[in-house]
């Protein structure tokens, strides 16, 4: 074995997946981003709830740029004077809580029964299938609008909703997933051992479905957000007094031709976190293939070496 191959393989055994972070330079400001709107999601209704509520018709529709009024008016007022960075901080709460709780169920539930249908198979899975298609044949955002105009608009609701659309991949993925890997040696092992099949589910094969269930989940966050600013923008979302970015870009369309601001800044906001959410999940793809990660691993590697080689000419010569 070369010098260079066994460099790569300790780096691989050494390196954790937090020290890749900083190596891809998009993640990282994906990340950080990430992590201010989690602050908001935090502390944000706490620490500006008041202000997202305040009415001040002498700051309708003010343009931003203005520090006047304080320096929450930045971003500019709303059509009832309040300030919009209030109210994005505010609604990041509602918009991520729907978000992350859809694709967390639509995950959990998708998994479990995409397990259960590729693992077991037969009669089980076909009927699991079957359920699948029959989700899978209405259009999403058709299926939600219909559930919501007949049940009330409230984010217990949506999330329940937004769940249940986005279930059909997270089972498809995970029972052809499992198809595959339950044919490793690994598998054959533990079955040879005594294991039971939820044993074997949960000890030997969930561990390996599980990277490319929390990619998709990355990736689903986005668009699971994007759906929930479409329902609230068509009406059917969320509703005054609650807040979210979608209802704030719903409530500014009136305004476009005079304070495009109004809805600009909710737009720009959703469209971040959803760009985040798909450079992360393309980080997490390769963090998590093996045959992928040596391209994080190896960055920096090569500055180093030819550093290590002048020390070492210049170590000979000195000799």
């Amino acid at each position: 074995m070369s010098t260079a191959e066994q460099e790569a393989i300790t780096i691989r055994r050494v390196t954790p997946w937090w020290r890749l972070l900083p190596r891809d330079k998009f993640a990282l400001v994906a990340a950080c981003w990430m992590v201010v709107l989690f602050a908001c999601f935090l502390l944000g209704p706490e620490l500006f709830g008041k202000a997202a509520t305040a009415i001040n018709l002498r700051a309708r529709n003010l343009a931003p740029g203005s520090l006047e009024n304080g320096w929450l008016m930045i971003l500019g007022g709303d059509a009832l004077g309040r300030s919009i960075l209030a109210r994005l901080i505010v609604a990041s709460r509602n918009t991520m809580t729907i978000a992350l709780t859809a694709v967390i169920l639509a995950m959990l539930a998708g998994g479990a029964l995409g397990m259960i249908a590729g693992y077991i198979g037969r009669g089980v899975g076909q009927i699991i299938m079957r359920f699948a298609d029959v989700l899978q044949s209405f259009p999403s955002l058709l299926l939600a609008v219909v559930v919501l105009y007949v049940l009330e608009p409230s984010v217990t609701n949506l999330i329940i909703v937004l769940s249940i659309t986005r279930l059909p991949i997270y089972l498809r993925v995970t029972r052809a997933e499992v198809m595959e890997v339950r044919e490793r040696v690994f598998v054959d092992a533990a079955r040879a051992l005594g294991g039971g099949r939820f044993h074997i589910l949960r000890r030997h094969i969930t561990p390996v479905v599980a990277p490319t269930l929390l990619t998709i989940l990355t990736v689903d966050f986005s668009i699971v957000m994007l759906a929930e600013s479409s329902l609230s923008f068509l009406g059917i979302g969320i509703q005054p007094p609650e807040i979210t970015w979608g209802l704030m870009v719903a409530q500014g369309r009136n305004y476009l031709s005079q304070a495009w601001w109004l809805a600009f800044f909710p737009g720009l906001a959703i469209m971040l976190a959803t760009l985040s959410g798909n450079i992360l999940s393309n980080w997490l793809r390769i963090v998590s293939d093996p045959e992928q990660r040596w391209r994080l691993e190896t960055v920096g590697q090569d500055k180093r070496k030819p550093e290590k080689q002048g020390q070492g000419a210049g170590g000979r010569t000195d000799g």
